[in-house]
């Protein structure tokens, strides 16, 4: 089997990831992977610089992007969204028409969209849907949302309406665990999901920064970020120190019950 990271955030998730583009793809050939996507916060800064290193190293570059889907209108500038202001969607490049379309996409939400963050609608990915896989993301997706509050039905129709976007087989729930118990309660809606719509799973570990040890970096990165200090209770931070490039053996050991969403990977790579 052989696995591929598809949920990357680089340097250029600006004040959010810490992975240097030519460090994670270095990183990702060392563990033997022939593959690697690059996914940043609502941007594609980073695809030019991202595709020339991974060739470079001789692994596969997937291009990609984590968008912001309001749940109305891209339009909509209403300041009462509180933590549906938006959803978090990943969207991956499967040939060079989904690549232009993700341009579009992602213009589109900085041109029309942007309200705290570069925003798009369904109105947009069902325009410019062709080549493009979508898998459900993290827990800020709009499906793990539903899940985490134990609307089954509402998570059921928003993976359906994804899936009738993106066509069969190009839509994909994402399991995330890094080690928070919330995962672990969605994982488990998500793998009850996929078996009554057929859709299938995808495992992914949300990257951020590259090694593990780099979790202290990357949380001071953070505290630039949201203007706060380290000693700070009340504040962001990604708490566990799981968020680097792990290595097939490691994501084999998180995901044993789910070995296909594993291959998966490997399969949209």
């Amino acid at each position: 089997m052989a696995f591929t990271h598809l949920h990357v955030h680089t340097e250029y998730s600006l004040l959010d990831g810490s992975s240097k583009i030519k460090e994670l793809t270095a990183r990702a050939k060392e563990l033997g992977m022939d593959s690697l996507a690059i996914t940043d916060h609502g941007v594609m800064y980073g695809v030019i610089d991202f595709y020339r290193a991974a060739k470079e190293v001789g692994i596969k570059p997937i291009l990609g992007c984590e968008v912001y889907v309001a749940p109305g209108s891209r339009f909509d500038r209403e300041n009462t969204g509180g933590e549906d202001r938006y959803y978090h969607l990943v969207l991956l490049a499967e040939n060079d028409q989904g690549y232009k379309n993700l341009m579009k996409i992602v213009s589109k939400g900085f041109v029309e969209g942007f309200y705290y963050k570069p925003r798009v609608d369904y109105e947009v990915l069902e325009t410019y849907h062709e080549g493009v896989i979508a898998l459900s993301a993290c827990l800020a997706g709009e499906v793990q949302k539903y899940l985490a509050r134990g609307m089954y039905e509402e998570a059921m129709r928003s993976a359906q309406r994804y899936e009738g976007i993106f066509g069969k087989n190009n839509f994909f729930l994402e399991l995330q665990d890094h080690g928070l118990p919330e995962q672990k309660m969605v994982n488990q809606g998500l793998l009850r999901l996929s078996r009554d719509t057929g859709i299938e799973l995808v495992a992914t570990n949300d990257i951020h920064y590259t090694f593990a040890e780099d979790e202290k970096a990357h949380d001071i990165l953070l505290c630039i970020q949201t203007g706060k200090k380290v000693a700070d209770e009340d504040r962001m931070r990604y708490a566990g120190g799981q968020y680097y490039c792990k290595s097939e053996e490691e994501m084999q050991a998180l995901f044993p019950y789910a070995r296909e969403a594993l291959e998966n990977t490997h399969k949209i790579a």
